[in-house]
């Protein structure tokens, strides 16, 4: 590609805004050109602004760059706009910016269950795409909005992925371990976590019982169908940088073999990899048999962050099988969720 997309990162100066500037760097297709934060930041370079977080040097690119507020209006130059602001001021801020007329790979769970917004796994729903023209005629943009999940939404889909493609599925328990991260840059007080487990993370068990309804159902009538299967969540926050940890437990319609149960994560083949994305793994599950895996700490960084990895399959006295898996929150949960996004519309031509 002999010419870059200009993209702009609402939220740059946090944490999953960290992370798209650096997995950003040198891109193939993006180039980062406008970056936007609270009015706090506003008329300051990034470098000033951003306590920079994240183990990547801050690139060099970005430093002297002029913060701008979170405004179409501020003569915001870009292609394509990533949103990584909290939910309780992305929705409005990120229909402005649809609304003039640009593309808008959301984080934010603002609009992630509107009846005509994507909500998408590129491995698991490439063809929800196909509510953007759908939105576009709904409400009048001459831009869109599309959404990746929430950060634990995204392991456990993908899991449950080749699951419902050859056994159906039923029922879900999921209990999550979620990374510190997930709560942002300000995180949690750290005598709260330490010596602690703490069973509780606001809205989170909601968006994991919903989401996957959406990623796994059908476009049938202007809008999705949701999957006809049910989830129960528990969500706890760990002690733990990077990763979230789940332990599910699922009932199938047809109960295969564990051999079949196995096979049906290892020779999934994701519907996108003729795309050649360049976030895209080469394989999104990947099966680690070892008695003892997988654990964030080893399995976070499979395939640059962006694969889960699965392990401890067993069958289950209650449900039908039972697994863990764990997922790179920040890269495969967020930033690089977005991104895979971003890559995917390029490919079918909506960007």
């Amino acid at each position: 590609m002999s010419k870059k997309i200009k993209t702009g990162i609402l939220g740059a100066t946090g944490l999953v805004g960290q992370y798209l500037i650096s997995l950003l760097e040198e891109h193939p297709w993006f180039e980062v050109t406008e970056l936007a934060a609270s009015e706090k930041s506003v008329g300051k370079t990034f470098g000033e602004t951003c306590i920079w977080r994240i183990s990547r040097p801050m690139p060099e690119s970005v430093k002297r760059m002029t913060m701008k507020s979170a405004s179409p209006a501020d003569n915001f130059s870009a292609d394509v706009v990533f949103s990584s602001m909290p939910s309780d001021v992305a929705g409005k801020i990120e229909i402005q910016f649809a609304l003039t007329g640009y593309p808008v790979i959301s984080n934010s769970s603002s609009h992630r269950m509107d009846d005509d917004v994507p909500l998408i796994i590129p491995e698991v729903n490439p063809d929800h795409s196909a509510l953007i023209p759908i939105q576009k005629r709904n409400r009048k943009w001459n831009g869109f909005i599309i959404t990746n999940p929430n950060c634990t939404t995204i392991g456990l889909t993908l899991a449950l992925t080749p699951l419902k493609k050859q056994f159906g599925v039923e029922l879900v328990q999921v209990t999550s371990y979620q990374a510190l991260s997930g709560a942002g840059s300000a995180g949690v007080v750290s005598l709260d976590i330490i010596d602690n487990v703490i069973p509780f993370i606001k809205n989170e068990e909601l968006k994991v019982e919903s989401e996957p309804l959406k990623l796994l159902g059908m476009v049938q009538n202007d809008k999705i169908e949701l999957a006809p299967f049910r989830v129960s969540a528990h969500c706890s926050r760990v002690n733990v940088s990077h990763g979230h940890l789940l332990a599910v437990s699922v009932k199938l319609k047809r109960k295969p073999s564990v051999d079949e149960f196995i096979s049906a994560f290892s020779s999934f083949i994701s519907p996108i990899q003729s795309l050649n994305l360049p976030s895209a793994p080469l394989k999104p599950i990947i099966i680690k048999g070892e008695t003892d895996r997988p654990q964030p700490k080893f399995d976070r960084n499979t395939d640059n962050g962006m694969a889960i990895s699965i392990g401890r399959i067993r069958p289950c006295p209650v449900f039908d099988y039972k697994f863990f898996t764990v997922s790179h929150n920040m890269i495969r949960g967020a930033a690089g969720a977005s991104i895979l996004n971003a890559e995917l519309l390029k490919a079918q031509g909506y960007l």
